[in-house]
């Protein structure tokens, strides 16, 4: 007898989890994790601006996203 795999379809939908807004977030109340403050160091440095090493995971990746804005890192080119 011949066994055939059915094969994974990929699915046509991301998680919805990805796109999250963080205020909605279970543990964005939690302190930021250490990539997420190594990067808004940096980010902070090439904007010229404050690093608040005491902000939430939630207030990190708001604050990422508006440096990103203000530097232009991580925009597609």
């Amino acid at each position: 007898m011949i066994r055939t795999e059915a094969k994974a379809k990929p699915k046509a939908e991301p998680a919805g989890n990805a796109e999250k807004d963080p205020e909605d977030w279970v543990t964005g109340d939690e302190t930021m994790t250490g990539a997420q403050a190594s990067y808004l160091k940096t980010l902070s440095e090439e904007a010229g601006e404050a690093f608040d090493p005491n902000i939430t995971k939630a207030e990190a990746s708001q604050r990422i996203d508006e440096l990103q804005a203000k530097t232009g890192r991580g925009q597609a080119g």
